[in-house]
């Protein structure tokens, strides 16, 4: 029984051979696909049109979350549950409630980015059939990989591998899942 394809992975030596490559992949209407490079490509995002990411936006929400939280514990401590009138005070002031609603801004923004990191990225992932390539420790090096899924709707083999070749890959191997 043949083992299941995963996609097909194209070598790239240099930085903006890679860059031209993942716009032709683009053009070409892919989806499911991504590049490996062993260190960030400027404009790379681009290039393979993806959109923002909602992280900074899961921050946000976070970073308020954390400021209302701190506002209604002062709130409710000075006003409901032990409401002390001492030296003139009202009962609450945001003065007051903002070194603590500002700590646990921080601390929620903090925690936001980390779960909302994870969670857009699909992690932790313990394993992926692209680990199953014989030279993949290159990609942390000094060469640039295209993996090209076979879930891709506009996957076909042939074709696929032409649009590899034509973009300048070498080395196209397929990958078993």
């Amino acid at each position: 029984m043949a083992a299941q394809s995963f996609g097909l992975i194209a070598t790239f030596d240099k930085t903006p051979d890679v860059y031209r490559a993942a716009e032709k992949v683009r053009d070409a209407g892919y989806r499911h696909w991504d590049v490996i490079t062993p260190f960030p490509v400027h404009g790379l995002d681009k290039a393979m049109g993806l959109k923002r990411s909602i992280v900074p936006r899961i921050s946000l929400a976070g970073g308020i979350t954390g400021l209302v939280t701190g506002m209604t514990l002062v709130w409710w401590t000075g006003a409901v549950e032990n409401p002390l009138i001492v030296g003139g005070k009202p009962m609450f002031s945001p003065i007051f409630a903002f070194p603590v609603s500002y700590e646990l801004a921080i601390l929620f923004t903090a925690f936001a980015t980390i779960i909302g990191m994870f969670v857009v990225n699909g992690l932790p992932m313990h394993y992926h059939p692209v680990l199953k390539y014989d030279h993949i420790r290159r990609g942390m090096d000094d060469t640039f990989y295209i993996v090209i899924e076979a879930r891709d709707p506009r996957f076909n083999l042939a074709n696929t591998k032409a649009l590899l070749a034509q973009a300048g890959g070498r080395d196209i191997q397929e990958l078993e899942a």
